[in-house]
């Protein structure tokens, strides 16, 4: 089965920074593209971040542009998301998504 496991959230004051990382097994290799969501409390996941399978594009929404950075590891089927500048607004369930498979998320709370 697919299994995608996030890893890195936690707590940070405003202004820190975290970077979330996303391990990907269980799948046959092809050209998969891999994405981040979050789902702050009260409201609908939203859309993040993209990166193709190589790494060489990259697409993210406009609240996250500037200050989030989405990479892929070199090794394994990974993915991560590098979090600076980090505002009470971002406070939300993390997920990586990779096709139609999800992983369980990882709670960021940005709190001083």
């Amino acid at each position: 089965q697919v299994q995608l496991v996030e890893s890195g959230g936690g707590l940070v004051q405003p202004g820190g920074s975290l970077r979330l990382s996303c391990v990907a097994s269980g799948f046959s290799s092809g050209n998969y593209g891999m994405s981040w969501y979050r789902q702050p409390p009260g409201k609908e996941r939203e859309f993040l971040a993209f990166i193709s399978s190589g790494g060489e594009s990259t697409n993210y929404a406009d609240s996250v542009k500037d200050r989030f950075t989405i990479s892929r590891g070199n090794v394994k089927n990974t993915v991560y998301l590098q979090m600076n500048s980090l505002k009470p607004e971002d406070t939300a369930v993390y997920y990586c998504r990779l096709s139609a498979y999800w992983g369980q998320g990882t709670q960021v709370t940005v709190s001083s």
